[in-house]
């Protein structure tokens, strides 16, 4: 882990308009700075970022955050990554809090097996470009598939010669581990002796998400039927096949903006999309989809889209797997390629525009699809089409986030259609898998002893069975307890929108002047009315964080927080420090008049959003003198209690008096 000490040199060094200014080009316009936004195309800015609350805005597309945020965003980096990344652009130098001694060990290897990994393809680059028989085979082969010199560096392609041990001599006399060159799988122990293991190979690098190299794929050329066409790196300390994608680091920033991942299966494949212009494309290797593989996608979107050849071996592999991404909520279509073409060599036939075009308009959803093909095989046969129902039941069921129920239900619909089977017992079905799934994660995660609770992992939402009023029509519209919710809810938010105004005041001016000596801070916490007023326990949180940092001689701000390494503390400061207006240097050019800012009048906001807190400590007492009243009693409790009730109206009155606010009910 990173030390806090560490963390604090690099929030003291953050300049949100030199980080956000590396990647887009921003101009100044009043207090704040715009320019095109990064996260989705737009040709008018609407891209903002305020220096002064180090913070930026796109009022096109809704994304905000701060100059870590940014990075994470942008980069596609964790918070730990992103750290790294500012210390690096700040010079920074990065102290470890105390770890484990395998923890450490492991670090050790893994650097180790970085630098190794950028010395090696340095090496195979130069003999790919600069070598004559990296020239003559390697180089000649990739410009006969079509790579022009700007994509090949790019991607960091190379070439390994034939000779037995060319690259591990070289690594030996440069004094890399022999004991890390065998892990990192380039070179081979043979006869004693450290061999090359991409002997008259084309390499292609694989890179992390920070662009570092974690590994290498590399392919024969000569033909030779008993060495395998790829040979991948073994799993190591960097290297989990299992966990990546092929392309990743050169497509995040494409997919991220197109909102759409295109998923293929070979290295060739993305290298070839890439070079025509079509960049939101990565590779799974020919593998079978893992979880880790999808979740790697949905950090970028949520529409993947599968290409792959259109044989029986491209329809198989296109359906491996695929139950989980409906797991992880992604939307899945799939394009087959026509003619016993693979992207590859289709995008070089038909051209850039013609491969967009194609894939637009043959897009399947991945279940229809499904249906479609199985359907195909079960060809009229009664038993085979049992199956199909309860595969394509079994499919549905596996969309279990509670944001996808409309989407299950057209599934449910559309199958029941095609399959020409009733969709009241087709939902029935589909219920059934669902509930096998919940008894299943009940019993792996609670044990037989305890067999109730909610399920731990997803939302499991039941779709609700058809009901039929007396003369057998479906009864329509949604039961009346969520039509009464509707004014609960705008309640809700009006409230919390007040709690953040609390909160924005005291991180704005808390430290300013107040009364005497004291300051902002000082009279708000002697204001403040009680804890149970702020129904947004993160809310309450930040305060009381504040409080505990104030009380201890440490002076916060709104920085403290927005760069907290609780994320979830970041986000919401983020929001709470929004600037959707900005006052126009205009104003004062076209009117000649002074024009009172925030910090000019920080002392009314402060009364202000107290006020609100008293008032509504005052309206929940009224509520529950008025329940009292409602109740028998005495004729004295009966007076006190009316009496009790005028006072809180009255207080109430006074208040709102003080803020120029119209009593309502």
């Amino acid at each position: 882990m990173i030390s806090q000490d560490t963390i604090q040199q690099i929030l003291s060094r953050i300049d949100i308009i030199d980080i956000v200014g590396s990647f887009v080009k921003l101009k100044k316009r009043g207090s704040n700075y715009i320019g095109l936004c990064p996260f989705h195309n737009e040709k008018s800015p609407s891209f903002s970022v305020s220096p002064s609350k180090e913070i930026y805005k796109c009022f096109g597309c809704g994304k905000s955050g701060n100059g870590i945020g940014f990075i994470m965003e942008h980069e596609k980096y964790t918070y730990v990554e992103a750290l790294r990344w500012l210390a690096n652009r700040y010079n920074v130098e990065v102290e470890e809090t105390e770890t484990s001694p395998e923890y450490k060990a492991h670090m050790q290897v893994a650097d180790s097996l970085h630098v190794i990994n950028a010395f090696a393809q340095k090496y195979f680059a130069d003999i790919l470009m600069s070598n004559e028989e990296g020239q003559d085979i390697g180089l000649s082969y990739l410009k006969q598939r079509g790579f022009r010199e700007e994509i090949i560096q790019k991607f960091q392609l190379g070439y390994c010669l034939e000779r037995g041990n060319a690259f591990a001599k070289t690594a030996i006399a440069n004094q890399y581990n022999p004991e890390y060159l065998q892990k990192s799988g380039l070179v081979v122990l043979r006869n004693d002796e450290l061999m090359d293991n991409y002997r008259g190979r084309v390499i292609f690098p694989v890179h992390n998400n920070t662009g570092k190299i974690i590994g290498f794929g590399a392919r024969i050329i000569k033909k030779n039927d008993k060495a395998p066409k790829y040979i991948n790196t073994p799993e190591n300390e960097l290297y989990h096949k299992s966990k990546i994608l092929y392309g990743t680091y050169f497509a995040r920033q494409a997919i991220d903006k197109q909102d759409e991942c295109l998923l293929v299966e070979g290295y060739t494949d993305v290298i070839s999309l890439h070079q025509a212009g079509i960049e939101n494309v990565v590779a799974s290797g020919g593998t079978s989809l893992t979880q880790d593989q999808l979740r790697l996608v949905k950090k970028y979107t949520n529409n993947l889209t599968i290409i792959y050849d259109g044989d029986a071996a491209g329809v198989k592999a296109a359906l491996r797997g695929l139950d989980m991404a409906l797991e992880e909520g992604l939307n899945v279509k799939l394009v087959l390629i026509p003619d016993k073409e693979d992207p590859d060599s289709y995008v070089n036939k038909v051209g850039t525009t013609a491969f967009r075009e194609f894939i637009a308009a043959n897009k399947k959803d991945f279940i229809l699809f499904q249906l479609e093909i199985t359907l195909k095989d079960a060809a009229g046969d009664t038993t085979k089409k049992a199956a199909v129902v309860n595969q394509v039941a079994e499919s549905i069921s596996k969309i279990n986030k509670a944001e996808d129920f409309t989407k299950q239900q057209d599934y449910i619909r559309q199958c029941s259609e095609i399959l020409k089977i009733e969709e009241h017992g087709f939902t029935t079905l589909v219920n059934k898998f669902i509930r096998e799934r919940v008894s299943k994660q009940e019993t792996k995660h609670q044990g037989p002893a305890q067999n109730s609770g909610p399920a731990p992992d997803g939302d499991f939402p039941f779709f609700p069975e058809p009901m039929y009023d007396e003369n057998g029509f479906e009864i329509q519209g949604p039961p009346q307890e969520f039509q009464q919710q509707d004014d609960t809810i705008n309640l809700i938010l009006k409230d919390e929108l007040q709690e953040r105004s609390v909160v924005r005041a005291l991180l704005e001016f808390g430290l300013k002047e107040w009364e005497g000596k004291k300051r902002v801070a000082d009279y708000f916490f002697e204001e403040m009315i009680d804890d149970d007023l702020f129904d947004n326990k993160q809310l309450l949180h930040i305060i009381q964080t504040y409080k505990a940092w104030y009380d201890a001689g440490l002076e916060p701000t709104s920085k403290n927080f927005l760069y907290h390494e609780d994320q979830s503390i970041s986000s919401i400061v983020v929001s709470i420090m929004d600037f959707p207006y900005e006052l126009s240097p205009k104003w004062k050019e076209e009117y000649d008049m002074p024009v009172a800012s925030r910090e000019d009048v920080y002392v009314q906001e402060v009364i202000s959003t107290l006020n609100y807190l008293k008032l509504r400590k005052i309206k929940r007492l009224i509520e529950q003198n008025q329940k009292d009243l409602e109740q028998p009693h005495t004729s004295d409790e009966q007076m006190m209690l009316l009496q009790t009730h005028m006072h809180l109206k009255q207080l109430e009155k006074d208040i709102l008096k003080k803020v120029g606010t119209v009593i309502l009910k």
